[in-house]
């Protein structure tokens, strides 16, 4: 069965690209002419991205590895917000916060900071306080709320980032390209394809376009998170029928069955 059919690009304007005065050189291999002063994108090229990205995003998740989406642009935010949720994975929908990858110990504590304040908001003691501190404190909880609640329970550094138009969010791609991160992107004629990874050109202005594509990439991930979950259901199984039992990934190693050498007095 065919990954992605053309017409459902078509359909959703993934081909249209920006006004050829806006466009990136660098995107020149995956242009397939121009129309009233606008870029067209070349559909076999954002078929064949599509199936690269697709299959790693299928890797990632039968390896077990987190995603993380990234969009804070205004067409993107429902689509990110509605997908992160259907595939349970991080997000960053509001503005990237320097550091959020690099930094991200520090970016953690900001978090335990976040949970102390959600604490602190349902406790009795908060009752003794001041209107002037509630409110203070009422600010902070929401703007790191705001910014870092998407990533509150991503305990570790992902193994890819998704993005949703690179050019804007060209910090976040930069501190993934600095970590060795693989980035997978939607990106669009004005964007610089050499710092992405795998390159899915299409449309990243029309939420039809951004939907369909990010669509077909996380249903990749999910078929990989599914193949996972089987191949450790059948591991279960056959460990409750008498096999030897498969040690977690943080197991130590089984003791050696030679025996020691003693050195002779």
């Amino acid at each position: 069965m065919a990954l992605v059919h053309l017409q459902e690009l078509l359909d959703a304007g993934v081909h249209f690209g920006h006004r050829v005065s806006r466009w990136d050189p660098r995107m020149a291999p995956y242009i397939f002419g121009r129309k009233n002063e606008i870029h067209i994108l070349d559909l076999r090229e954002t078929v064949k991205g599509l199936a690269q990205g697709c299959h790693f995003l299928e890797k990632m998740g039968a390896e077990g590895q987190e995603i993380l989406l990234v969009g804070t642009k205004r067409q993107a935010n429902s689509v990110i917000l509605e997908e992160a949720r259907r595939v349970e994975c991080p997000y960053v929908i509001e503005r990237w916060l320097g550091g959020t990858l690099t930094n991200f110990l520090t970016v953690r504590s900001r978090l335990r900071r976040l949970e102390e304040l959600e604490k602190l908001e349902s406790t009795p003691s908060s009752a003794q306080l001041s209107k002037k501190v509630l409110a203070t404190l009422a600010r902070e909880r929401r703007k790191i709320r705001r910014n870092l609640d998407g990533i509150r329970r991503m305990d570790r550094l992902p193994g890819a980032l998704v993005v949703v138009d690179p050019r804007r969010e060209k910090n976040a791609v930069h501190e993934a390209n600095r970590l060795g991160i693989p980035v997978v992107a939607l990106t669009d004629t004005d964007s610089n394809p050499t710092v992405v990874d795998y390159v899915v050109p299409g449309n990243d202005d029309a939420m039809k376009s951004i939907r369909v594509l990010l669509g077909k990439l996380l249903d990749a991930y999910l078929k990989g998170r599914r193949k996972l979950k089987a191949q450790r259901g059948s591991f279960g199984d056959s460990g409750s029928a008498g096999s030897p039992a498969v040690l977690p990934p943080t197991a130590p190693a089984p003791p050696s069955t030679t025996p020691p050498v003693t050195a002779s007095a």
